[in-house]
């Protein structure tokens, strides 16, 4: 069972594969799920081209919005630097499908990109994992409890010297 690890114990950045640090770099997911909707609005429009240039701007537009779903997820999973705007323009853009596109792909593409465009609105990079109340209680208890000091040592501060000190850090002189 050579190359197991422990359950918990995260790999350093060096020793996970391409893929591995690739993902976790970027909101691949919303971008993913963005890229998803629009494929698949894509391919519910069941018009051909030749039918869509006839019928005039609103057929153009039905092809054109889940186009930029499409395009928006690529730009986002390689291009996380501008995700804001990417995820706020897909929002719009996934919205506008409703009345465009077969009601956004019968509403899972819409749903798609719409969850895909929240995914990486709220997506933060170099985030500390959150710690659970449970965990904070636990290491809370684990610590040593600081209290008033007694004297000059090393846990904490002497009351009668922090007295002393104004606020400038130069001793006062006692009464």
């Amino acid at each position: 069972m050579e190359g197991q690890e422990p359950v918990g114990v995260q790999r350093s950045a060096h020793s996970q594969d391409a893929f591995t640090r690739f993902v976790n770099g970027r909101p691949f997911f919303g971008g993913l799920w963005l890229t998803l909707g629009g494929a698949w609005i894509l391919l519910t429009m069941k018009a051909s081209i030749k039918v869509v240039v006839h019928v005039g701007m609103q057929g153009v537009a039905g092809y054109l919005l889940p186009t930029l779903m499409v395009l928006l997820g690529l730009l986002i999973l390689f291009s996380p630097a501008q995700r804001l705007f990417y995820s706020i323009t897909g929002v719009l853009v996934s919205m506008g499908t409703w009345v465009t596109s077969n009601m956004g792909g019968f509403m899972v593409g819409l749903l798609l990109g719409v969850v895909g465009s929240i995914l990486t609105f709220g997506w933060l990079p170099d985030q500390e994992p959150r710690v659970s109340r449970r965990e904070r209680r636990r290491t809370a208890q684990g610590a040593p409890q600081d209290g008033p000091a007694t004297g000059t040592g090393q846990a904490g501060t002497d009351t009668r010297t922090a007295r002393n000190v104004t606020a400038t850090g130069a001793p006062r002189t006692a009464p």
